[in-house]
């Protein structure tokens, strides 16, 4: 064979590969797109309890003075999550479970003198979960605690209920006679209006009355659900951020609503609750919503019809799913021997002589944390 017989079968090869690259990559565009408009499920029943093993461990590596950290610990028990034990180990020189005297937010404080050279601490919580949904048919007077009902209906430093807020509201609400009514107008508001925000930091921070004032309403879960849960109040319906942790993948395969549970980097996950006279408490949860129709695809889905979306829109009015922990529904936590209070307690926190640790940097903090399900 010639060099000029070569050289022409290679053009032929190069143009032929050439042609079938561009239709395998609208063939994969063409699956990818199908299989988002199929449709799915989303439907959170409840089930039996999960049993899960959740490890954070710290390690700073060079003490610059005296070293404190304080890790959330779950603090709720209720109907879908009980908390078992808690367990921790490292060289700090005190280590001890303390509350917020104002909420009874629970957390592991850890104290390393300077002389501690690389301060580590790894803590074990142990925690059940199961699914949460309402049961709409069945109506009937709920009995509940005055006191957690009027904590509930209270502002907070970045969640006035006045203003701005209120208005928003009343105007969202304009013709809702019940709270259920209210509640749902609300609800769809929020989805309706607002957006995930890939790019703010963390959760975002839940400054409400900034984000009405400006028309800015795109946002993470901290933000989005308490738009929701500040709305409500504003207009007498008690609700309430729920702080927490995404640990296994969803039953029902939507990477978004999903942890990672060898890493749960970035899993922090807030949601809400809200109590209604004939139900009590009840799941909410409008920022997955946004989180689904924003990022579960490469294509931004506006309409909450989609076949993707909008199982998870009618799921997350009145149910959850159990991967997920809560450690505390509080707003303005006290940190023992800090200075200041905190938006809310959902992430690893730390300080040293060089100030506070930056607790939405994981690897430079230098904090893990991960799960593992616990057979029966």
């Amino acid at each position: 064979m010639t060099l000029r017989s070569t050289t022409r079968r290679a053009l032929l090869l190069q143009g032929a590969t050439a042609t079938l690259l561009p239709l395998a990559a609208s063939r994969a565009v063409a699956q990818a797109a199908a299989a988002a408009a199929a449709p799915r499920r989303f439907e959170p029943q409840v089930d039996g309890w999960r049993t899960f093993e959740v490890t954070t461990t710290v390690s700073v590596p060079e003490a610059q003075g005296t070293t404190r950290l304080w890790l959330p610990v779950p603090s709720l028990d209720n109907d879908w999550q009980r908390s078992i034990d808690n367990a921790w180990s490292g060289n700090a020189a005190n280590a001890r479970l303390e509350s917020d005297a104002a909420h009874g937010v629970r957390m592991l404080v850890a104290e390393f003198p300077a002389s501690v050279k690389q301060p580590t601490l790894t803590m074990v919580n142990r925690v059940q979960t199961r699914n949460r949904a309402v049961d709409w048919s069945r109506a009937q007077k709920v009995a509940a605690d005055p006191a957690e009902l009027r904590a509930a209906l209270q502002p907070a430093e970045l969640m006035p209920l006045d203003g701005i807020v209120r208005q928003t509201a009343l105007d969202a609400t304009r013709g809702a006679s019940t709270d259920i009514d209210k509640v749902r107008a609300l609800y769809r508001w929020v989805v309706s209006n607002a957006h995930r925000e890939p790019k703010v930091r963390g959760c975002g921070t839940g400054d409400i009355k900034t984000m009405l004032e400006t028309g800015n309403l795109g946002g993470k879960c901290a933000d989005l659900n308490a738009i929701f849960v500040g709305l409500c109040r504003s207009v007498g319906v008690p609700a309430r951020d729920v702080y927490g942790l995404r640990l296994v993948p969803s039953a029902f395969g939507y990477r978004e609503l999903s942890g990672n549970p060898a890493n749960l980097k970035g899993a922090q996950h807030c949601r809400a609750e809200v109590f209604l006279k004939a139900h009590g408490w009840v799941a909410m949860d409008p920022a997955d919503v946004l989180k689904v129709m924003r990022q579960e695809t490469p294509e931004w889905i506006k309409d909450t019809a989609h076949p993707l979306v909008a199982p998870v829109a009618k799921g997350l009015f009145g149910s959850w799913e159990g991967n997920w922990l809560g450690y505390n529904d509080a707003h303005d936590v006290r940190l023992p021997g800090a200075k200041g209070t905190l938006p809310f307690l959902m992430y690893p926190q730390g300080e040293n002589a060089q100030g506070r640790f930056d607790e939405l940097a994981p690897d430079s903090f230098r904090y893990t944390i991960s799960a593992q399900e616990l057979k029966a």
